[in-house]
Formats: C-alpha cells, sequence, structure tokens
C-alpha cells in the first residue's frame, strides 16, 4: 500500500455551487490512487474527528487524496434558509468534483449516515460522469415499521424550530423523532463538550431531512429510484449497529447493480476508525 507522512498537509480551498454558495473544504493529498470526497451525516463538519481520522487514514495507507467539506449550513459554507432541495447539494459534489477531481474529473465517494444516503443519490442521478466508487456507511433508510419510523410531520415542526433559532430544541427533536435515539441518551449529551458542536450545526438538519425525508418512511425502497447507481459500490454496516441500520443497509445493496454488502464485527454507527478504514480503502483503491 502507498503511504505518506505520518500526519497529512491539510489545505483549504474552496468552490461556488450552481446557486452561488460557497462550500469549503479541506484536501489531504495521498500519492496518486485518486480523490474521494468524504460526506458527513447530521451534525457533521468537514473537521468532525472521525472523518479526519479517516482521512488520514486513507491519505496514509492507501495514497488517496481526500477531501472533507463542510455540506451547506455547517461550518464554513454557505447556507441557503428556507431552501433544502437535495439536487443543490449534488450541486456542491459536482463543483467539488470539477474543481478537485483527476482526469475527467474522476472521483470517487464515501458518505456516512444521511451522507450516505447523499452519495447514492449523487451517483443515481448521473451528474458526476467520473465517478469511480462509491462506499455507503451505514444509510439511515427505514425500510419497514418494525422499529422507529419518524413522524410524518417531522419537517414541519422541524423547519419551525429552526426558523424560531431554538436549536437546542432542534437537537432534541431531530435526534429523538427523526433519528430515533432515545430522550435520556440526548438529555445526558447536554451535559457534554460535544453539545455545542450539536448546537452548532442543528439549522443544517433541514437539508439532511431533505435527503432521508422519502427514504424514511418505513417502506420498501424502489428499485427504479436506485437504477442509475451503476458504478462499483460498497455498503458498510456494523454489527454493532441499531438493526434498523444494518437491515436498510442489507435493502439498498441488495437493489443496486454493481454493489456488495459487508458487516464488519466490531463496529457501530460511531465507528472505530481502525475497524473501518482498511474496508474503504482497500475497496476504493481497487483491491
Amino acid at each position: 500500500m502507498a503511504t505518506t507522512a505520518e500526519s497529512a498537509t491539510i489545505e483549504q480551498g474552496s468552490v461556488v455551487s450552481a446557486d452561488g454558495t460557497e462550500i469549503v473544504y479541506d484536501r489531504r493529498r495521498g500519492g496518486g490512487a485518486g480523490t474521494v470526497i468524504q460526506i458527513g451525516g447530521a451534525f457533521s463538519y468537514r473537521k468532525f474527528p472521525k472523518m479526519a481520522q479517516l482521512a488520514e487514514a486513507l491519505v496514509r495507507d492507501h495514497g488517496l487524496t481526500v477531501l472533507t467539506y463542510d455540506r451547506r449550513g455547517r461550518g464554513d459554507s454557505g447556507d441557503t434558509p428556507g431552501v433544502y432541495d437535495v439536487r443543490r447539494e449534488i450541486d456542491d459534489l459536482v463543483a467539488l468534483a470539477e474543481a478537485e477531481g483527476g482526469p475527467d474529473n474522476e472521483v470517487s465517494l464515501f458518505g456516512w449516515s444521511s451522507g450516505a444516503a447523499l452519495a447514492l443519490l449523487a451517483a443515481a442521478g448521473g451528474r458526476l460522469p467520473g465517478l469511480v466508487r462509491v462506499v455507503a456507511f451505514e444509510p439511515p433508510f427505514v425500510v419497514d415499521d418494525e422499529h422507529h419510523v419518524p413522524p410524518a410531520d417531522l419537517q414541519t415542526r422541524l423547519h419551525a424550530l429552526i426558523d424560531a433559532g431554538r436549536r437546542d430544541e432542534t437537537v432534541r427533536y431531530f435526534m429523538t423523532r427523526g433519528m430515533g435515539v432515545p430522550s435520556f441518551v440526548v438529555a445526558a449529551m447536554r451535559f457534554t463538550p460535544f453539545w455545542p458542536k450539536l448546537r452548532a450545526t442543528a439549522p443544517a438538519t433541514a437539508h439532511d431531512w431533505a435527503v432521508m425525508a422519502p427514504y424514511m418512511r418505513g417502506e420498501p425502497l424502489r428499485p427504479e429510484d436506485w437504477a442509475g447507481v451503476t458504478a462499483p459500490t460498497l455498503v458498510i454496516s456494523g454489527e454493532k449497529s441499531a438493526p434498523l441500520l444494518r437491515k436498510g443497509s442489507r435493502a439498498i445493496a441488495g437493489l443496486l447493480p454493481a454493489a456488495e454488502h459487508r458487516m464488519l464485527t466490531g463496529l457501530s454507527h460511531n465507528p472505530k476508525v481502525g475497524l473501518l478504514a482498511p474496508e474503504v480503502g482497500e475497496f476504493l483503491v481497487g483491491r
């Protein structure tokens, strides 16, 4: 495997998306094995610790150049308050690929949680002609009503909380009602150093919901929605993750034309990077 310095140099850049929104990203240069864009999930940002650790491992151990970026509405990137449309987030990925991709804008995508669903939707839409490979880590598709199903009026309530600037309530509501996290767990988070980070990214949950809303209704995924995902795809789930996440991962992998599903022992939705990175890296470099 290609190796680089122990800690890759981080170079900051930005692109302007189709609607004029600035998207800020960090680049870690690898050894020529290709470029991968990492897409975080709800409450994440480009310097999210585990995303940064994964980026370092992919550069160091696999020679990949890695872009981590602030999805719109979080970190240093711009936003479009009140306008939440998955097509705009795909525009952001297109802009990143055009700026940083290799020959013919070649890139791969790694997505985590709602970021995994966004990666798959971008692949399905065919607007990334240089797309090489996709890794989707636990897209939170809710494919039946056996487990948590978000309420039908979640969007209305979520947008109202965001518009009112009620960030603490936004975090609590999205985590409990959107993600199905037990309320006592969220209450305990309030007293951790991580809570200010959750508050900072709370308004961006409307973008996450724009991505996920059609696929969290407790209904089977429709094959026609995903037929365009023709790039080789690896769907990863963790043996320690909630059954809902494992079930959704298996469901989407079963629909994609060129996909495989791997469930990793010892892995959860809050992953150990040492378990996740080798699987991601080996797949992205074609081994």
